[in-house]
């Protein structure tokens, strides 16, 4: 966790010397330059080392409370598998909403190779290839119930290849799916 403070507070610092020198420069010379590049540097490195407390908070492990205190972050689920509640429902963390936006950007991408805004915009191949993403990643098993009817109705919309308005409802239903997973935290 030290390293990477220290490799942020280097980045802040040189990304400070850059900026002064060129801007110093652009107004006063090379002299104005130096003096605002040392400036900007050092401002830089003060301000790291006065929030190293802060930036060690945030890049440092979650605490998790003691038994009989009030309750901890959420479990996050295994990778491939949702994790269950007590109360039945699926525990949304980090990964399942991931996949949740996985599974919405291949069924877009999908239905974009299927309703191609130009006509020769796309190939078969090319659609075959997304097509066969999309359903690997549909098929997930850690997906939320909600997001997966969602994903199997837009899959079935755009693979009728008919009606590009229907598809794109479908396809804004599975968005609306994955946006209210979000919520429910």
């Amino acid at each position: 966790m030290a390293r990477i403070h220290v490799l942020i507070t280097f980045v802040l610092v040189m990304s400070g010397v850059a900026g002064g020198g060129c801007f110093g420069w652009l107004l006063g010379g090379r002299v104005l330059g130096v003096l605002a590049a040392v400036a900007a540097a050092f401002g830089a490195g003060v301000g790291a080392f006065l929030s190293r407390r802060h930036v060690a908070a945030f890049l440092g492990p979650v605490p998790r409370s003691a038994p009989g205190s009030a309750p901890g972050p959420a479990p996050v689920p295994a990778p491939g598998l949702g994790a269950v509640s007590g109360s039945g429902g699926v525990v949304v963390g980090g990964y399942v909403e991931g996949v949740a936006d996985a599974v919405l950007v291949c069924v877009a991408t999908y239905q974009a190779a299927v309703f191609p805004l130009t006509a020769l915009g796309v190939s078969e191949e090319e659609r075959v290839a997304r097509r066969g993403v999309a359903y690997r990643v549909c098929a997930h098993e850690g997906l939320p119930q909600a997001v997966r009817v969602s994903a199997a109705a837009a899959l079935e919309a755009v693979d009728e290849g008919v009606d590009a308005g229907r598809a794109h409802a479908a396809v804004r239903a599975l968005s609306l799916a994955v946006y209210d997973l979000r919520t429910t935290r």
